[in-house]
């Protein structure tokens, strides 16, 4: 199984930046990796269904962002490390939330093809 364990939210202010990182290890069963696995980012508010936030594909890191991000996060991989990234920048009140790291063996925006979930890290953006 892949395991996957999210790191760096905390509190904002409205405008501020803030970067989570997505720590994977182990592997699916059909043996793949974090290297070949395409990874997403999620959140969810409070009373509100999980969203997707973007994806970035394992083979050549391209993305694909949901709209209210676009222009403001950016998703990038260090393969060395196992590690998947979120920078988040201009930061807004509605972008709180809790936020989750996924695996797919697959270019998905929705939840429900996703294989692997991390427990999340909480963002909280004051106004």
């Amino acid at each position: 199984q892949v395991r996957l364990v999210e790191s760096g939210g905390g509190l904002v202010q409205a405008g501020g930046s803030l970067r989570l990182a997505c720590t994977a290890s182990g592997r699916t069963v059909s043996g793949r990796t974090f290297s070949t696995l395409d990874m997403g980012w999620f959140r969810q508010a409070p009373g509100k269904e999980r969203e997707f936030v973007g994806v970035i594909d394992w083979n050549v890191g391209r993305t694909l962002y949901a709209d209210p991000v676009k222009g403001r996060f950016t998703i990038s991989r260090d393969n060395a490390r196992n590690t998947l990234y979120l920078q988040m920048n201009s930061l807004k009140p509605e972008d709180t939330g809790v936020y989750y790291c996924a695996a797919a063996q697959g270019y998905y925006t929705v939840p429900h093809m996703y294989d692997s979930w991390g427990q999340g890290t909480q963002v909280t953006v004051s106004s």
